[in-house]
């Protein structure tokens, strides 16, 4: 089953008329080559591909000047983490007169990992990250199946929950030994999955280092360190803590959630819908998911998202800052939403515009003149 992805080619189209270098990073397996093929096949003018993990397209690239200079049109460099070596030729090539070719690069690692490309092509590269299937590529009615399998394309199109299972924890085994240590990380392979294991637990909770630190028996940074990686790598998502200048003691930790709410079911062994519903994580699961999707849908950066919590109790599972304003969401695994005095505190201490209560039930209706309450399964319809 193909699900086309119209709104990321466009994106992509409208960053390469503007820049010589746009880098498409997402987490391994997310769909960034087939995104780009598709691109490619749209395009008019030539395209070149070149796989960095392809030995003979290595080799044509042992002297990367020569190979690259007389191509015309778009040239497509993937796996580029694995030759960073290349930016300081990609520079060169994007300085020359009208620009007879533009480069897309794909990888697997977040632009502060790929740090030479900032520093070599500074003012000449842009990012783009291409996430997992988000609930409005796959439909509302595949809410259920997108929770449960998460939507890295081979997952979520398995033909059976089995196979969806398996293909998770296959790509988990080759992410952790292969991606990682192509990575240039010397962590080893077993600390990083009994992490990684273990953070799913924490999933949906204030990152406590300390707490971590003494199961393993390191110190918190080493533990920051693992989170580091697995955020770099687009694994895991750290919700930062919005402060506002009120009286209250409020919490100033991020709060921890693997992105991907297929990899953390394999993370906590669960491989059906019955499983999940039994699971004592489904409500933190079900959260996360939640978050995934809303800011997809509100089409913001994670730089603009949050969530506020104090220490006597008022919290927003999501505030999100867009337009100079700020927008609170609450997610309740519930089909009977209340608007709650902690909600009530939130409203009057953060000068929240409005908040949306998502909810487990069928009907979305008003609370209160700022209070929605947004059924789930109608998020996309109403709150964009």
């Amino acid at each position: 089953m193909m699900i086309k992805r119209p709104q990321h080619l466009k994106e992509l189209n409208r960053l390469l008329s503007h820049n010589p270098v746009v880098a498409l990073l997402g987490a391994r397996q997310v769909g960034k080559t087939t995104l780009a093929r598709e691109l490619a096949r749209l395009r008019k003018s030539p395209t070149h591909f070149f796989d960095l993990e392809s030995t003979a397209d290595l080799s044509r690239l042992s002297d990367p000047l020569l190979a690259l200079s007389s191509l015309r049109g778009l040239v497509v460099l993937d796996e580029v983490q694995r030759r960073p070596d290349l930016f300081p030729t990609l520079r060169v090539l994007s300085d020359r007169p009208r620009r007879p070719a533009r480069f897309l690069v794909l990888g697997s690692a977040s632009p502060e990992l790929l740090r030479q490309s900032s520093e070599t092509l500074a003012g000449r590269i842009v990012y783009y990250q291409l996430p997992p299937f988000s609930l409005s590529e796959i439909g509302e009615s595949k809410a259920d199946l997108l929770w449960l399998r998460g939507g890295f394309p081979r997952s979520f199109t398995a033909h059976s929950h089995r196979q969806s299972y398996e293909w998770r924890r296959f790509f988990i085994r080759d992410f952790l030994e292969r991606d990682i240590p192509q990575l240039g990380i010397r962590i080893p392979t077993a600390t990083l999955d009994r992490f990684w294991s273990m953070l799913a637990h924490y999933h949906a909770q204030i990152w406590n280092g300390s707490e971590l630190a003494r199961a393993f028996g390191v110190s918190h940074h080493a533990v920051r360190n693992y989170l580091d990686v697995l955020e770099a790598t687009f694994m895991v998502r750290t919700l930062k803590p919005w402060s506002a200048n009120i009286g209250k003691r409020q919490v100033k930790s991020p709060k921890i959630y693997i992105r991907d709410s297929g990899i953390l079911h394999n993370l906590l062994n669960v491989a059906t819908h019955a499983e999940l519903e039994r699971h004592p994580k489904v409500g933190a699961s079900w959260e996360g998911f939640i978050v995934e999707t809303l800011i997809r849908a509100l089409g913001v950066e994670d730089r603009q998202c949050y969530f506020w919590a104090t220490h006597s109790g008022p919290e927003i599972d999501l505030v999100v800052h867009q337009g100079g304003r700020l927008r609170g969401f609450e997610i309740k695994r519930t089909t009977a939403p209340a608007f709650t005095r902690s909600m009530r505190s939130a409203l009057r201490d953060l000068g929240l515009t409005r908040i949306d209560i998502i909810h487990a039930g069928t009907e979305s209706f008003t609370l209160d003149k700022q209070v929605h309450a947004i059924a789930a399964k109608q998020l996309l319809q109403n709150v964009p």
